[in-house]
C-alpha cells in the first residue's frame, strides 16, 4: 500500500520552465523520498491537487484511483505523443524498475543515493561519483572504498551496464505527406561516468528526446514505401546521429530498433487495395503468358510436323528417283555390254554369228507385226506385204549390217539355192560350210512360215 505524504518544491532549476520537487511517500517497505523534475505549470497543479487530496486523508480514494493526479501531471508535462498513446490513469509515476516494462516510466525519477558511512562497497559494473565539499573528487570503482565523513558526498551513481530505453510513440510525417505513429527501443551504455554526470542534466531524458527528433528528421526524408522497406537502414541512420550528439554526454548508443509503425486507416486500406490489384495484375499477366506460350508451343509443334512430313516426302522422292536412275543406268549398262559383245563378235569375223543376229532381228520384227494384227481392230501392213523377201530384207536391214537390197538378194539366193540343192545334191556327208548353209536356210524358212501363219490369220 502506497501513501503520498507531501510534495515540496526545491529552489534548484534545470530550465526556463522546469523545476525540481521532493516527494515524500511511504509504502509497505518503509518511507521514501524521491526528487523529480517537471514543468512549473504541472508542479503548481500537482501541489494544489495534492493538498486538496491530502486534506481529506482518504487512503481508500488513493487506492481506488491509483494516483490520478500524478498520472495527469505525467501526461501534461512529459508526453509528446497523441492522446491514445499516453499512459492511462492506472499507471503510476512511481513504478519500480523491477516490474515488467523495464526502467521507471519517467526519466526524471532519480534513484536514492547511498549515504556516506565512511566505508562503502561499490557494486560491480557501477561507478560512484564522489564530490568533496561540492566539487568533483573522484570516481569510485567496484569494490572497497573509504569516504571522508561530512565533506565527501556520493553525488551520482552510474550503471555501466547496457540499458534498454523505451522511446514513446510519436507522430512523424513522411516525404509523401503520410502521418505515421512510431515507437522504438534504444540501447545505450555509459562509457564515461564523469561526462554522463556533469555533461548533461539527465542523460536518459536527453537521449530519449534526441532519438525522437532524429526519428522525425529521418522519416521526413523517406516515403512511406521506403520507411517500410528500409527499416534497418533507418535504424542505422538514427544510431549514427545519436552517437554524434551523445559523445559529449559520456553515453554510447549501441543500436536503435523501430518497434511498431502505425499508418492511418485510409492509408492502410489503400495499401491493401494496391496489394490486391498488384496480385490480380500478376495473375492476369501469368495467365496471358501461359496462353501465349501454349499457342507458341502448338504452332511450333505443327511447324515441326509439317517440316518432318515434307522431309519424309522429299526423302521418298529422292529414293524413288535414285532407284529409277540406278535401274536405268544398270539397264543401259547391260544393253551397252550386249551391244559391245555383238560388236566384238562381228569385228572378229564371225559370219555365223552375224547371220544369226540378223535372222533374230527379222524374227522379232515378224512377231511384232503379228501381235499388231492380232490385238488391234485396224491392221496396218507394209506396202510390200506380198514381197516376202523384201519384208525379210527390211527386218534384217534394221540391224544395219547389210543394205536392204543385199539382204533381199541374199534371202532369194538362200531360198532358191536351198530348193536346187535339195533336188540335185546326192546323199553324201556334209562339210562344215554346208552345215552352216543348212542352218541359215532353216532359219529363213522358219521366218517365212511365221509370216505365212500371220498372213493366214488375217
Amino acid at each position: 500500500m502506497l501513501q503520498l505524504h507531501s510534495l515540496h518544491p526545491l529552489p534548484l532549476t534545470s530550465g526556463p520552465r522546469t523545476t525540481h520537487a521532493q516527494v515524500y511517500w511511504s509504502g509497505d517497505d518503509g518511507d521514501h523520498t524521491t526528487t523529480t523534475t517537471m514543468l512549473e505549470p504541472a508542479m503548481n497543479t500537482l501541489i494544489s491537487s495534492a493538498r486538496s487530496t491530502l486534506s481529506r486523508r482518504s487512503i481508500a480514494a488513493l487506492q481506488n484511483s491509483r494516483y490520478p493526479l500524478v498520472s495527469a501531471v505525467h501526461r501534461a508535462a512529459f508526453s509528446s505523443t497523441p492522446n491514445h498513446a499516453l499512459p492511462t490513469p492506472g499507471e503510476s509515476m512511481f513504478r519500480s524498475s523491477s516490474t515488467v516494462g523495464g526502467p521507471p516510466s519517467t526519466y526524471f525519477q532519480r534513484q536514492s543515493l547511498p549515504a556516506n558511512t565512511v566505508i562503502k562497497f561499490v557494486p560491480q559494473q557501477t561507478a560512484w561519483i564522489v564530490e568533496r565539499m561540492g566539487r568533483f573528487n573522484r570516481i569510485l570503482q567496484p569494490g572497497f572504498a573509504v569516504l571522508v565523513p561530512i565533506i565527501d558526498r556520493i553525488a551520482y551513481v552510474k550503471s555501466l551496464k547496457e540499458n534498454a530505453m523505451e522511446i514513446p510513440s510519436q507522430s512523424a510525417i513522411t516525404a509523401d505527406n503520410v502521418t505515421l505513429e512510431l515507437d522504438g527501443v534504444l540501447y545505450t551504455r555509459v562509457f564515461d561516468p564523469y561526462k554522463a554526470s556533469y555533461g548533461v542534466e539527465d542523460a536518459d531524458y536527453a537521449i530519449s528526446q534526441l532519438a525522437q527528433t532524429t526519428m522525425r528528421s529521418e522519416i521526413g526524408q523517406l516515403t512511406l514505401d521506403h520507411v517500410l522497406k528500409e527499416r534497418a537502414q533507418l535504424n542505422t541512420n538514427i544510431t549514427q546521429a545519436l552517437n554524434e550528439a551523445a559523445a559529449d554526454w559520456g553515453v554510447r548508443c549501441l543500436r536503435y530498433e523501430i518497434r511498431d509503425i502505425h499508418a492511418p486507416g485510409p492509408v492502410v486500406e489503400a495499401m491493401h487495395r494496391q496489394v490486391t490489384a498488384e496480385r490480380s495484375k500478376r495473375a492476369e499477366i501469368l495467365e496471358s503468358e501461359g496462353q501465349r506460350q501454349s499457342a507458341i508451343n502448338i504452332a511450333e509443334g505443327r511447324k515441326q510436323s509439317v517440316i518432318l512430313a515434307s522431309e519424309a516426302v522429299k526423302s521418298e522422292n529422292i529414293n524413288t528417283a535414285s532407284g529409277e536412275a540406278e535401274a536405268i543406268l544398270l539397264k543401259a549398262k547391260a544393253t551397252a555390254a550386249g551391244i559391245a559383245a555383238v560388236a566384238r563378235s562381228i569385228e572378229d569375223g564371225q559370219q555365223a554369228a552375224q547371220g544369226a543376229v540378223s535372222l533374230s532381228v527379222a524374227e522379232k520384227y515378224v512377231e511384232a507385226f503379228g501381235r499388231l494384227a492380232k490385238e488391234g481392230t485396224s491392221v496396218v501392213v507394209p506396202g510390200n506385204v506380198g514381197d516376202i523377201g523384201g519384208m525379210i530384207a527390211t527386218a534384217m536391214g534394221v540391224y544395219g549390217t547389210v543394205t536392204q537390197a543385199q539382204v533381199k538378194a541374199q534371202s532369194q539366193k538362200l531360198l532358191g539355192g536351198s530348193d536346187q540343192h535339195e533336188q540335185q545334191a546326192p546323199s553324201r556327208p556334209q562339210s562344215e560350210g554346208e552345215k552352216t548353209l543348212d542352218s541359215k536356210n532353216a532359219i529363213a524358212k522358219s521366218m517365212l512360215e511365221t509370216f505365212d501363219r500371220t498372213h493366214q490369220r488375217h
